[in-house]
């Protein structure tokens, strides 16, 4: 199993006139208004007009497209009643196809592949630039699914009513118009909906607030209301959590965006859940949810501990709290949880232990206890599982390092004995690198590991090319990759940047998940700026142990990781060589009236109170750019469809910089969505720029 918008005008207006006063680029968030569009295209000339002369870019362009779209690439594969699902792009294919092969199949060395859908082919017939996020199935019944497609690429979609038997969408079957909506399904004829109903019914977020009933053969206008959420929420859901008891229908009502409310649907009638608004439900095993606690929750008598996972009964959780609560887990300072699967017979829980993979099975005991199990993969990496088999309890995990190639494992529950499946091809020679984890001391004595993936004979004279990566919010946790990021890149930064001379170092940051709740908790609000410190000091340790020098040093964020890096030159300028920039938020004076931005408050703070903006503008990258200031020479690069972070905040940083008379680089491309790329010569394009930009600064 695997478990909107333009901006408008009269939304511009919504900010103070001094403020609009004050920003001469606010028509750069007219996303598609012809003078900023016109803005956009003489950007990516420019930046295209100065790599004509460069060979460089050419050589960087050819080795990114040909690791892209190396036939020996891990295909992702999750479970589906006997089949196994991927979704694959490749030059015939660059929107990519929708395939399914058995698991026998599977295991030969050139699986047979069945075409369910070729979004190239929809694309060219339905004349819409379609980008597939994915289809979701009734289980045992292959006849009912969701297919959900976006146009251009960004988070809102239509979703269709898809028969995955005759590979066709179901005539007069379920159907949702473009939204940021979802659904999910009760039985073959029903499912719940959340989606855009009209006036009023989206938050301000730009998520539906409303859930719905719906049976098949009626107008959408007419489901069955079950909940409706608050305007000022981020997002009211509805979904069936099954499993080998009884099934669990529920109502999420999510607050801000770690908070949220719980309720249980039992026969029409909805029940709040006693449990933490801070807690993540992660899944429901034999009709008890698995609850994880991001705070301590004193109840009764008994305190459960922040990181702990608990297996309870809903009765417990109700008015009749007359049920059952298990601890599975209680993680020490050096293991956190970092995801819970779950099949018919096993809890599956994937740990960070010092930031390195491990998957443990828990199994019920007598009296409440239960048998942990750890399940021997490699080390040293990371371990994602990709999918479960609720019958038969075996699942699929996904193993790599910094320099191991990516490899999927099958593990049968016969002997709970990983066996490699698939492998793919090294993109680079990983025997010539060595990774060292490192610990710098940030500004109030917090200990930050990084990781440095360096050249086993590389000198160390403070003249290395230097590439950092982080994030630092959002609990996102960053693990060792073979793409050196979070985005499937196949190892392409291996050809691009380690076998060039580059140095590659991963920065585990506070506001990250690495070190569980706490470590992203003590970044939050008026604490973010302590992200910052951290990549500071992380820069100043390299620098220390003449790894690198700044004139040497590029960084690289991008979303949240934008925004790092944003606030990093506007706060040291003199310690970076050179700047990418991705996807960003910039503007945190206006994030929140644009797009998803509402829905962030929680992990930044609300600009309009004046006891929040006092500590958001002390880093605010767009507020704090100065004049007569040299700062290092920036690659940005957003998405014109892009309907979570708005592009806004890339094209007026950019064009402040240029008024400052900065040197920038700007790339957006016109499709791709938050992920900034759709097809695989996109990315390759994107990544050439980038390592060209690091390369021409960094030299």
């Amino acid at each position: 199993m695997r478990i909107s918008t333009l901006i408008l005008l009269a939304g511009i207006a919504a900010t103070s006139s001094c403020w609009a006063e004050e920003d001469p680029y606010l028509w750069l968030e007219n996303i598609d208004d012809e003078k900023a569009l016109d803005w956009v295209k003489a950007e990516n000339k420019s930046t295209f007009e100065r790599l004509k002369t460069n060979p460089l870019f050419d050589e960087l362009y050819a080795q990114a497209s040909a690791t892209l779209n190396a036939t020996s690439r891990l295909p992702d594969v999750y479970q589906e009643g006997d089949w196994l699902y991927n979704f694959w792009k490749d030059e015939k294919n660059p929107r990519g196809i929708f395939r399914r092969t058995t698991l026998a199949e599977f295991a030969k060395e050139s699986p047979d592949w069945e075409i369910v859908i070729n979004i190239d082919e929809l694309s060219k017939k339905e004349n819409t630039q379609w980008v597939f996020k994915g289809m979701d199935c009734l289980p045992k019944h292959p006849e009912h699914c969701m297919m959900h497609l976006s146009p251009g690429g960004g988070d809102a979609s239509v979703i269709r009513e898809f028969n995955s038997v005759n590979k066709t969408f179901v005539k007069d079957g379920f159907y949702l118009p473009k939204s940021k909506g979802n659904t999910d399904w009760i039985d073959e004829n029903t499912v719940f909906v959340s989606t855009d109903f009209g006036e009023g019914s989206m938050t301000e977020s730009g998520y539906p607030r409303i859930v719905k009933r719906w049976k098949r053969g009626t107008q959408l206008a007419a489901a069955e209301l079950v909940y409706e959420g608050d305007a000022k929420s981020v997002s009211s859901y509805g979904f069936r959590m099954r499993s080998a008891g009884d099934d669990i229908d529920m109502v999420r009502e999510g607050l801000t965006f770690w908070t949220s409310k719980r309720y249980q649907l039992i026969d029409g009638s909805l029940h709040v859940l006693d449990l933490p608004v801070s807690a993540v439900v992660n899944g429901a095993f034999q009709g008890r949810l698995i609850v994880s606690l991001k705070e301590d929750w004193v109840r009764g008598d008994t305190t459960y501990p922040q990181g702990a996972v608990l297996v309870a009964d809903t009765s417990a959780l109700r008015d009749d709290n007359d049920g059952v609560i298990d601890v599975l887990i209680v993680p020490d300072s050096s293991t956190v949880v970092e995801a819970v699967a779950t099949t018919d017979s096993n809890v599956l829980v994937t740990v960070l232990e010092n930031v390195r993979g491990k998957i443990y099975r828990y199994s019920p005991g007598p009296e409440g206890s239960w048998e942990r199990k750890l399940v021997p993969f490699p080390d040293n990496g990371s371990l994602e599982i990709t999918s479960t088999d609720d019958e038969t309890g075996n699942f699929f995990a996904h193993y790599e390092s910094f320099t191991s190639p990516p490899a999927l494992y099958h593990v049968a529950s016969e002997n709970w004995l990983p066996q490699k499946l698939k492998n793919q091809n090294p993109s680079f020679d990983g025997s010539r690198y060595k990774t060292e984890q490192f610990f710098a001391t940030s500004a109030d004595g917090t200990k930050i590991p990084y990781f440095v993936v360096i050249a086993k004979d590389a000198i160390l004279d403070g003249k290395n090319p230097t590439h950092i990566f982080s994030y630092g919010g959002f609990r996102n946790s960053l693990t060792p990759s073979y793409s050196g990021s979070y985005e499937k890149l196949y190892g392409a930064y291996g050809k691009l940047w380690l076998d060039r001379g580059g140095v590659f170092v991963l920065a585990n940051i506070r506001g990250g998940g690495e070190f569980g709740p706490a470590w992203h908790a003590a970044a939050l609000k008026e604490n973010h700026y302590l992200a910052f410190e951290d990549f500071e000091a992380v820069a100043e340790d390299l620098v220390e142990r003449n790894i690198t020098s700044p004139k040497h040093l590029g960084i690289e964020g991008r979303s949240n990781g934008g925004l790092l890096v944003g606030a990093a030159i506007t706060r040291r300028p003199d310690l970076y060589g050179a700047v990418i920039c991705g996807v960003p938020l910039l503007d945190m004076k206006r994030y929140h009236l644009l797009l998803a931005g509402a829905s962030w408050m929680a992990e930044y703070g609300d600009p309009d109170v004046p006891e929040e903006w006092a500590y958001i503008k002390e880093y605010s990258p767009y507020q704090n750019l100065k004049k007569d200031v040299d700062y290092p020479a920036v690659f940005f690069y957003t998405s014109t469809r892009d309907d979570r972070v708005h592009p806004g905040h890339a094209r007026k940083f950019a064009a402040r910089m240029q008024e400052y008379g900065q040197e920038i680089w700007y790339y957006e491309n016109m499709e791709g969505g938050h992920g900034g790329s759709v097809t695989n010569d996109q990315m390759a394009l994107r990544l050439a720029l980038a390592y060209t930009h690091l390369w021409t600064q960094l030299k």
